[in-house]
């Protein structure tokens, strides 16, 4: 018995993930997920940046708070 991904290489119609607002687009729900996977790159360097700021001053704020 084949894999799914072989079926939906034969009937791409019949795969839900090529489907844009409801109507088949494969290309549409190609840069659909290029987008997605480009802004969830872009978050998780905010995320990453965000969480050194917050320790950076975590460290800077117990230096002062020790030294009082």
């Amino acid at each position: 018995m084949g894999e799914w991904s072989d079926y939906f290489e034969d009937f791409p119609e019949e795969n839900p993930a090529n489907y844009v607002g409801g109507r088949f687009d494969p290309k549409g729900a190609e840069v659909l997920r290029a987008a997605t996977a480009k802004r969830s790159v872009e978050q998780a360097a905010l995320d990453a940046e965000i969480a050194r700021i917050v320790q950076k001053h975590k460290q800077t704020g117990a230096a002062k708070t020790d030294s009082k």
